[in-house]
């Protein structure tokens, strides 16, 4: 195993915020571990990190039982070995929910049922009666009255979308039509939601160097190397923002609307045999914290821009107990300790003195006439203080758009964002946790700024068109709790 780096590291300071209804992210927790803590261990290792949203591959009965009270949201599933016989006998499905929800209510907070794990792809022969599943564990919480509680929907993998890029003319493998439209039907008549397993690691390792490792990290990338959908135009930033649109694309060609996406996994391993070179710990904390990064700012993909990417992340420990190539045991972000993989607090690059910094600057590439109307929208409407910006004052050089819009936004950011204020600015705005001052130009939110960095208790709500803080809000959980931020690598490997 790799020594862990000491260069770079992520602070895994996951926060909470009681009424904000803003997206979250969460983790997934899978058991093949050989020295997996004890169910109250492992509660106490979420609660220590702040985690509030929980997905189980199965309904285990001691974590389900050591996560009463806790607030955690959990999403329990039915694993793949079960849908077949609940499929087929709704008697089963009600049995099931007796013994595997409805017993560990009020106190554990299950939210969802996972039915099975990318059935359609992993095992297609039970395919015909999943829907059929999941209508009869539907019923069986009419029957208990829990069916507004507790959503059912089944993650998919984006093998089921044979060709992803352009997002635009995605669509489902058309062997699954009819099973994937009952799907979609089932998912819009009980108000429920999309799981999609997207792994950019994936994508980016069986494509042969077609895309850029940048893009599969949520990198910038110059201009010449922009990802752009030849149809609409729309810029994708980042392979993950690629593939939720291209499932919105191919949920769109059934003329389905009105179904948002769940990100049910998402990950990078970060360590790997010798033929697996892009299976590091940088590559891993990298994508880690970018993917925290673009998640928090509560936005969607370019097709459904107000519609926030809720996301669990793949996984908390490393399980390794499974088969299949090295890299397969070590997706875990923390060790069944408690410790991080990635190293825990410090932050290298440029020293801010505020482990918990974090500013909103202009995106490499940004369009100019965009930038403009943020920058007006932030210096007026928005109610940032733009006097730092003006001539002969400190943030007034280098003198451009992107200079003065990122002083705008980061303003604006600092003072509206616990009130729910975003960034975003119709696209053009990316949080970093380096510290973008310069000479004697201090950013609100600085450790060195002596006039900034407060938080107003008003919110600043942006016009619709600019989404700095009036995006929609997919409102999965009912303790609306959302996970703030893992502070990135600031060195760029």
């Amino acid at each position: 195993m790799p020594e862990r780096c000491h260069g770079a590291v992520i602070l895994l300071l996951f926060g909470m915020c009681v009424n904000a209804l803003g997206a979250f992210v969460g983790v997934n927790l899978g058991t093949d571990v050989s020295n997996l803590p004890s169910a109250s261990g492992i509660v106490a290792i979420l609660k220590t990190h702040r985690i509030t949203h929980l997905r189980l591959y199965n309904a285990d009965s001691q974590l389900l039982k050591a996560l009463a009270n806790s607030s955690i949201e959990v999403i329990v599933g039915v694993t793949n070995e079960e849908v077949l016989r609940i499929g087929e006998s709704p008697a089963a499905a009600a049995a099931w929910v007796n013994k595997n929800i409805a017993a560990y209510l009020p106190g554990t907070n299950i939210t969802a049922i996972a039915v099975g794990s990318e059935v359609l792809t992993a095992i297609p022969h039970v395919g015909p009666v999943l829907v059929p599943a999941m209508y009869s564990l539907h019923k069986a919480l009419v029957a208990a009255n829990l069916n507004d509680l507790i959503k059912v929907s089944t993650p998919q993998s984006m093998d089921l979308i044979p060709r992803p890029f352009p997002p635009s003319t995605a669509t489902f493998n058309a062997s699954w039509n009819s099973t994937i439209s009952q799907l979609l039907q089932f998912l819009k008549n009980t108000k429920s939601y999309y799981m999609l397993n997207a792994y950019p690691y994936y994508g980016y390792t069986t494509e042969n160097g077609i895309f850029p490792l940048d893009y599969a990290l949520f990198r910038s990338l110059p201009a010449v190397k922009q990802i752009v959908d030849p149809n609409t135009l729309f810029h994708y930033n980042s392979m993950f923002d690629a593939m939720v649109d291209a499932t919105y694309y191919s949920i769109d060609a059934f003329k389905f609307s009105g179904i948002p996406i769940v990100v049910t996994e998402t990950g990078w391993p970060w360590f790997g045999g010798a033929n697996e070179p892009d299976a590091t710990i940088q590559n891993a904390g990298t994508y880690i914290s970018n993917l925290i990064r673009r998640v928090s700012n509560d936005s969607g993909p370019p097709s459904q821009p107000t519609t926030p990417i809720n996301t669990y992340l793949y996984e908390l420990f490393n399980e390794d107990k499974r088969p299949g190539p090295i890299s397969e045991k070590n997706w875990g972000i923390l060790f069944p300790n408690g410790s991080a993989v990635y190293p825990l607090g410090l932050i290298s690059g440029r020293s801010t003195g505020n482990s918990s910094a974090v500013y909103c600057v202009v995106k490499d590439g940004a369009d100019e006439d965009k930038l403009e109307d943020g920058l007006n929208w932030a210096c007026g409407q928005g109610g940032a203080n733009c006097a730092a910006i003006q001539r002969a004052r400190p943030c007034f050089l280098p003198n451009n758009i992107t200079n003065h819009a990122s002083y705008a936004y980061n303003d604006y950011y600092q003072k509206s964002r616990s009130a729910g204020g975003t960034c975003d600015f119709d696209g053009t705005a990316m949080l970093t946790t380096i510290d973008p001052s310069h000479g004697s130009c201090i950013f609100t939110g600085s450790a060195n700024s002596r006039g900034g960095g407060g938080f107003s208790p008003e919110a600043a709500m942006g016009p619709s068109g600019l989404l700095p803080g009036a995006s929609s809000k997919l409102q999965v959980s009912s303790f609306q709790l959302l996970i703030l931020f893992i502070f990135s690598w600031a060195l760029m490997f």
